[in-house]
């Protein structure tokens, strides 16, 4: 996320929003994270793990190393598990896929009420078949972009009611792509909003979701 994408989330926690933009239903409220650089490094080195990890074929005493120090890492890492809401995954808005390893690494280049636009690309951890991302990829990508697009245009916190992806081309590998979408309309609890992942001029898949805002209490 650029210096000025980030500016734009903070005005938006401020300002254009609904009324009840603080209704959180059961939702805890958490804040942004400032990563470290060697967040930064680490959150990078496993997303380049994740890739090796579905495309080697290495020699068992490779292998063998391989596993030792990935052991190793769980052993050092272990003591130092966090409850949500306080590792900085998922909370850093600096960084792709905001330091989640869970989300697409994408770069949100664009957050306001009029949309949100993000760019990146499907890496080989995201591999379906024949040099496909796996169909499965988009949905996370759309659902993830339908909540930022909720939270850019001021709307209470909302869960996904459903997700309807149309796909139309293949989606590449490694190749830098663009998701953009925006609310089309609002109906008391409920948020409409429709997306579009594209390459260049060539339309890859379209989608359209419905965001219902959280009841009191409800998680």
């Amino acid at each position: 996320m650029s210096e000025q994408t980030a500016d734009a989330v903070n005005r938006v926690e401020s300002s254009q929003r609904d009324d009840d933009y603080e209704h959180h239903g059961g939702f805890p409220k958490f804040e942004a994270a400032t990563p470290t650089p060697d967040w930064s490094r680490f959150v990078e080195g496993m997303r380049t793990l994740q890739d090796l990890a579905v495309s080697i074929d290495a020699p068992d005493d490779v292998l063998a190393k391989a596993v030792g120090h990935v052991e190793a890492l769980g052993e050092l890492l272990g003591p130092y598990v966090a409850p949500e809401g306080k590792s900085p995954a998922g909370r850093s808005m600096q960084l792709p896929g905001r330091g989640s390893l869970l989300m697409l690494p994408w770069i949100v280049d664009k957050f306001g009420p009029d949309g949100v636009r993000s760019t990146g690309v499907f890496r080989r951890f995201h591999l379906g078949g024949n040099g496909a991302a796996h169909g499965g990829t988009l949905p996370l990508l759309f659902d993830d972009l339908m909540g930022m697009i909720v939270h850019a245009y001021g709307r209470p916190i909302s869960r996904t009611a459903y997700l309807h992806v149309n796909y139309r081309a293949i989606t590449p590998l490694n190749k830098t792509l663009t998701v953009e979408g925006s609310v089309d309309r609002v109906e008391g609890r409920k948020t409409f909003v429709t997306a579009r992942l594209t390459d260049g001029d060539t339309l890859l898949a379209d989608c359209e979701a419905l965001m219902l805002e959280l009841l009191p209490g409800q998680p």
